[in-house]
């Protein structure tokens, strides 16, 4: 880290350490002040506990940064600061995981969670350096019901990935940009039909929409393969949803601009702030993934989204996060995985209340355009279509469903029941 770069992380106002060590020395040990961030070690080594590990690591990772050209530097100043980082972890732990930063953030996952007590002011610190806004997502003493210690920086910052808002739409007549092959996302509310392409709602990964009279936040978590149609009301409360620039599980965090809460893509519940516990639950409508033209001709007066979005961005088929798509690599780590499925094999995802997840792979349901299952004394049948599109119907009625990419599904389900 630079000294401009560690000048404008400064120190972390007001906080009181208690019993735990003082939060002002993590900031201390990564800073480029060598002289420093050895004292700030050595008064950390007799306070230490294990559960610090993922401090050092985070700060690490978002501050500790090589310079252009840098980085086959061993003696650069971020190159030292990393080893003397590790170095001090794998004198603490006896762990021998040198620099390898995802076997000392598994390990640091396998650990019971013993946060320190100021740990989510820290971070909410820390990323406001990236965002000030982040902050507002991390205030002393914010509730919780996930691990903070798995809540990450995606990247990007608050509604850097910008959504579109009441996007224009078009009818399918002329919509010419769109081949009949190329994937789109289909819903149906209040009788109207509307697809979003995904070679458009990838590069936005939210819409906030209106169709049929329902408001929607048609959410896309592109790293977890996953569309789901969210209605914006609940309890008689609208919300009004954005992106955070955060991840938990490598799965998209949004958040509501009423309270600043983040709330989890797949679940669709407030996990971090104010909401939690409030018992809130997003109410979420059907959604298919087809091909334009299958979607056309099953719903011939159904609108799609414009190009005109107001964004400039390369929306041809395909562009949108092309690497990552092509290949079962993911880009941020998950705590847990499953390997009765490759990582980024698409499932269809159902949820029947009270009742445990669902995990069909879309593979095997290709091969059997009408599968019946009993599940935990329902009658689950999933139609799939020749274009791809999975309807899932339980005990007579057409039910909400939506894909997942398996990985990102198990990490927030693992009792899923799965069929493969």
């Amino acid at each position: 880290m630079t000294m401009t770069r560690r000048a404008a992380l400064g120190l972390l106002p007001g906080l009181a350490a208690g019993q735990a060590a003082d939060p002002q020395l993590f900031l201390q040990a990564i800073g480029s002040d060598v002289s420093a961030a050895r004292k700030a070690l050595d008064s950390l080594a007799p306070q230490w506990r294990d559960s610090y590990t993922i401090i050092l690591l985070e700060l690490t990772r978002l501050f500790v940064r090589d310079r252009p050209g840098d980085s086959a530097d061993p003696s650069s100043a971020a190159s030292m600061a990393r080893k003397r980082i590790f170095e001090f972890l794998g004198l603490r732990t006896k762990k021998r995981f040198g620099d390898d930063v995802k076997a000392w953030t598994r390990w640091a996952w396998s650990l019971p969670y013993e946060p320190h007590p100021e740990y989510a002011q820290l971070k909410g610190f820390a990323y406001s350096k990236i965002d000030s806004r982040m902050a507002e997502f991390f205030p002393q003493g914010v509730r919780s019901n996930i691990r903070l210690d798995q809540v990450e920086w995606g990247g990007v910052r608050v509604n850097g990935i910008p959504p579109l808002v009441n996007p224009r739409t078009i009818p399918a007549s002329e919509a010419r940009y769109l081949k009949d092959s190329n994937i789109v996302f289909g819903i149906e509310a209040g009788g109207e039909a509307r697809a979003y392409p995904k070679r458009i709602l990838a590069w936005h990964e939210m819409a906030r929409d209106r169709i049929g009279g329902v408001d929607l936040a048609v959410v896309y978590c592109t790293l977890c393969g996953t569309v789901i149609p969210y209605r914006t009301e609940v309890d008689g409360v609208r919300f009004t949803f954005g992106t955070s620039g955060l991840l938990f599980e490598s799965s998209k965090l949004m958040f509501d601009e009423e309270t600043k809460s983040l709330w989890s893509t797949l679940q669709g519940k407030p996990v971090i702030g104010k909401l939690v516990g409030d018992n809130l639950q997003l109410t979420f409508e059907p959604v298919v993934t087809t091909t334009w033209g299958e979607w056309k001709a099953d719903h011939p007066s159904t609108t799609v989204l414009s190009l005109e979005t107001g964004h400039d961005r390369d929306y041809s088929e395909g562009a949108a996060y092309r690497e990552y798509f092509g290949t079962g690599e993911l880009m941020f780590q998950v705590s847990k995985m499953d390997r009765r499925l490759e990582n980024k094999d698409e499932i269809v995802a159902i949820r029947l209340q009270g009742k445990t997840p669902l995990a069909i792979a879309a593979k095997f349901l290709r091969k059997r355009p009408e599968f019946t299952i009993e599940h935990e004394g329902v009658t689950v049948t999933v139609k799939t279509s020749k274009g791809g599109s999975n309807i899932v119907m339980a005990g007579g009625k057409r039910i909400p469903a939506h894909r997942a990419f398996w990985f990102g599904w198990f990490s927030q389900f693992p009792e899923s029941r799965v069929i493969q």
